[in-house]
């Protein structure tokens, strides 16, 4: 595993949700990322305690992300160490009521 598969894994494991995007949680810098955000808002997620990675400061956590998770874009969702998708897939499981599971 090279040293930026390393990282990610550690943020993964010891973060109980983790977004990968770009941006942060305040000031989102594409519309899926700020979508992500909603989303996480509103399942209760205290956005001064979920832990994000602006993927536009670090190259190597941008691609290493996808290589990752073998998903090729941005945002990723984390929770509990577990691969959730991007914003699409977090509506569709927030939607159902299956994401607000997940998180509490």
């Amino acid at each position: 595993m090279s040293d930026t598969q390393q990282r990610i894994d550690e943020l993964v494991k010891s973060n109980p949700v983790v977004l990968f995007m770009k941006g942060n949680a305040n000031f989102p810098q594409c519309g899926f990322s700020g979508r992500a955000i909603q989303i996480l808002q509103a399942c209760g997620v205290d956005l001064k305690t979920l832990k994000t990675m602006n993927v536009l400061e670090d190259e190597a956590i941008r691609s290493g992300i996808k290589q990752y998770s073998n998903w090729p874009t941005v945002p990723q969702l984390y929770i509990k160490g577990e691969f959730i998708g991007g914003s699409d897939i977090m509506l569709e499981m927030y939607e159902s009521g299956e994401l607000q599971k997940l998180i509490n």
